[in-house]
């Protein structure tokens, strides 16, 4: 049984066997592939995301990292793209100026990427382990609150008090972190606690 062929699909195939002829006529067979060959690949293609969140102001919007290495074990993988995430219910997406400029703040020669301590007189500051670091905030800390703390107000009642010590907290936190940093605060008795997103 022979398949009818239409007017309209008879001219498409006219056509599309008159196209093929004159680019294989004119040299140009191989044109396809070296295009396919010199087209340059997707630049995310090998990379690896990682979620985070912008460290900028309070609005903590969420942003998608692209890293690039040969997950060697001694390698570090450098951050080479880093976009909004368009999951995030925060900003969907979207990035304001210097969300945008978040690569350059991760490359920046300037940026402080370990603990650093200036003691009394001194003129510079010198590098510090963060164990060192940590200790000294915790040991400042108990000492403070040692010496400051009010367990009851002046007609007796049990206050319990810390009022020379003061928090700030980080609004880019999910609510669980948020939780228990109130708990923690809350709990050594500082009153003078406040959050980035209402300063």
């Amino acid at each position: 049984m022979l398949h009818e062929l239409s007017r309209r699909q008879f001219l498409k195939a006219a056509g599309a066997g008159v196209a093929g002829s004159a680019v294989a006529a004119l040299g140009f067979g191989g044109a396809e592939e070296a295009l396919a060959q010199a087209v340059r690949p997707f630049k995310l293609a090998r990379t690896t995301e990682t979620r985070n969140t912008c460290p900028y102001c309070s609005v903590a919007c969420g942003v998608i990292m692209y890293s690039l290495g040969d997950k060697s074990k001694n390698a570090h993988p450098a951050i080479i793209h880093i976009e909004g995430d368009p999951d995030h219910p925060t900003n969907r997406g979207t990035l304001c100026p210097k969300g945008s400029a978040l690569l350059d703040f991760v490359h920046s020669e300037t940026r402080t990427k370990v603990p650093q301590y200036r003691g009394p007189g001194e003129k510079a500051f010198k590098q510090i382990s963060w164990n060192e670091a940590l200790d000294r905030i915790a040991r400042l800390m108990k000492d403070d609150r040692d010496k400051n703390f009010v367990a009851k107000n002046q007609d007796g009642a049990t206050v319990n008090r810390w009022l020379t010590t003061g928090f700030l907290a980080a609004s880019a936190t999910t609510n669980e972190t948020a939780f228990v940093t109130y708990k923690v605060v809350r709990s050594l008795g500082v009153l003078a606690f406040d959050n980035q997103a209402r300063v």
